[in-house]
């Protein structure tokens, strides 16, 4: 991580979760991380947490609602009159309805495709002509995907959200390719968990938290298998 200190990261989803864990060990290891969620109240705190841990990075909190483009080009200018630009962009954030195909409602699943595809597409592309304008070559473009985005499981709960995540599995091949048309040492990872035990299925069943729970408890007892996928280029 030595070439990295000192640069700049951005992390989508950075106030709970992956996203947060993944935007310490990045101050930890001394980068300047922009961490961005609609709600920046955690961000600034895992910040403060940061900076008293004596971490030689910065933590910068950014409010960004990721389902909106102009938010999303607001902030990369901000990255941009701030920081220069983006070095590294981990598109961590995500999120799942309870919206079967048979019954689910449009708002749910197009709500899934702005932030699970979209934001992630449009941040990708920014931070690709960041990194062009700056002829920076060895930057890196990490997809948090999810094992659903490699096999449907018979819960019509999360069959639309499924879809969102093998269209990230697509979507990182693609851009896997055009990086190497394009002559760049630019790398582009995609990392699929199975299920990781932090806020996330209680914020999908919001309305029910013993089936949140649930989610959890089937890791414990064996009934979930995992097996986290990385495909790097």
């Amino acid at each position: 991580m030595e070439r990295w200190k000192g640069r700049v990261a951005l992390v989508t989803g950075a106030s709970v979760g992956i996203g947060a864990a993944v935007a310490r060990a990045l101050v930890q290891q001394g980068m300047r991380v922009v961490g961005c969620a609609r709600s920046v109240d955690k961000i600034e705190k895992l910040a403060a947490e940061c900076q008293s841990a004596g971490y030689s990075g910065t933590l910068i909190p950014y409010k960004c609602d990721l389902s909106n483009e102009d938010e999303i080009l607001s902030m990369f200018s901000a990255i941009k009159t701030l920081h220069q630009g983006v070095d590294v962009c981990i598109n961590n954030a995500g999120l799942a309805h309870n919206e079967p195909l048979l019954s689910g409602k449009t708002e749910g699943w197009r709500n899934m495709i702005d932030v699970n595809v979209l934001a992630l597409s449009i941040c990708t592309r920014e931070a690709y002509k960041s990194m062009k304008e700056r002829n920076v070559d060895d930057g890196h473009i990490i997809n948090i995907n999810s094992m659903s985005g490699h096999r449907v499981v018979p819960s019509a709960d999360v069959h639309f959200y499924s879809a969102t995540k093998y269209a990230v599995t697509a979507l990182t091949e693609g851009l896997r390719q055009e990086l190497r048309e394009a002559n760049t040492h630019i790398r582009a990872t995609c990392i699929s968990p199975g299920i990781v035990e932090t806020e996330f299925a209680f914020r999908q069943h919001n309305s029910d938290p013993e089936k949140a729970a649930a989610v959890y408890e089937s890791i414990k007892i064996g009934d979930v298998q995992m097996r986290p996928v990385e495909q790097v280029s």
